[in-house]
């Protein structure tokens, strides 16, 4: 799978992708490291809502599941990454076009690298802000994610552990 998990394939992969393109969502850059994506939300009349404004459930969709895109790019096929809980706080309506930027620091890698490094579980929590184009916040986003080492590629000397059912589930 990691073979072909490049930033111009996922761009193309992912502007294709039915639930994103139907909600209006559109990648319109991600960076060759993974570490920066960039994400636009049209304003259509398919996804407004009664207010004629954005529909809250593509603002959220716009953020899922981009960080998670982006540690799988970043950290490669040694690691489970998923989603595991998300936040939304909206702040003010969304009455056009909406942009998001995602950001993962070196600083972040290290942390998350270091955590895991002997089959542990970490949790890493990201924020991002929706904004219109003029850089008014329209709502902010807290995601966290799951990320640990595969059983393959941890240290021998772990214990198990109950996380084992969870990657099974998820």
């Amino acid at each position: 799978m990691f073979d072909y998990y490049k930033p111009s394939l996922v761009k193309l992969a992912l502007n294709l992708w039915p639930p994103f393109w139907g909600a209006g969502i559109k990648i319109i850059l991600i960076s060759d490291d993974f570490r920066y994506v960039r994400l636009q939300l049209k304003l259509r009349w398919w996804n407004k809502n009664a207010n004629r404004t954005q529909y809250g459930g593509s603002i959220f969709s716009l953020t899922d599941p981009v960080y998670s895109l982006m540690l799988m790019g970043i950290l490669g096929k040694q690691y489970f990454i998923w989603d595991k809980q998300a936040n939304i706080e909206f702040i003010q309506p969304g009455d056009g076009d909406l942009f998001a930027d995602f950001v993962i620091s070196e600083a972040c890698i290290a942390e998350i690298i270091a955590a895991t490094a002997e089959g542990n579980k970490y949790l890493p929590e990201f924020s991002v802000s929706v904004s219109k184009a003029n850089n008014e916040v329209v709502a902010q986003v807290t995601r966290i994610l799951y990320v640990r080492k595969k059983p393959q590629y941890r240290s021998e000397m772990m214990e198990p552990s109950s996380d084992i059912k969870m990657e099974q589930v998820e």
